[in-house]
């Protein structure tokens, strides 16, 4: 991605914020990995400490995307590790956005993609199956919808109804 800054975003859309297509999600999030700044479009996830749907999204060709996980804000294990930011990396994925921890974060930041989650645990999560995908989830103070738009830099992480122009 080109030197996209989000504060410069916010500056020139002041269009977009006012009628809520720009949204700044509130600053909860830890930085990790080698992204520093991605974009791309979003697809969601819904899942509560239980990761086997985060491992078959990110078994798929990412094609520059980002996986936003709500994992229900829980700090008690983690929904990502080295091996799934090593699969994100290798399939193409822009970032993945955790409502929740990570783990291995020393793999984690390894790896060339962004990621961006509430802390780490080095507990597992559980492997049910359980959650939703592709449905609307409510993170860091703004509802976000699959085909959304994210973009994360140092200063903050937005989410566009639409593409914007770099």
């Amino acid at each position: 991605m080109a030197a996209f800054a989000t504060a410069e975003a916010c500056d020139s859309n002041a269009e977009l914020i006012a009628n809520g297509d720009l949204r700044a999600l509130h600053p909860i999030f830890n930085i990790y990995g080698q992204r520093r700044c991605f974009s791309g479009p979003i697809v969601t996830l819904k899942v509560f400490e239980d990761n086997v749907l985060v491992r078959n999204q990110l078994e798929t060709k990412g094609e520059g995307r980002v996986l936003v996980i709500d994992g229900g804000g829980s700090k008690r294990c983690a929904l990502v590790g080295g091996n799934l930011g090593q699969l994100a990396q290798n399939n193409g994925w822009a970032g993945i956005v955790v409502n929740g921890c990570v783990r291995d974060v020393d793999e984690i930041n390894d790896c060339d993609v962004g990621v961006r989650a509430l802390g780490s645990n080095p507990l597992k999560s559980s492997k049910k199956g359980h959650g939703e995908k592709n449905v609307p989830v409510y993170i860091g103070g703004a509802l976000i919808r699959d085909g959304e738009w994210l973009y994360a830099d140092s200063d903050g992480i937005l989410i566009s109804k639409t593409e914007l122009s770099v």
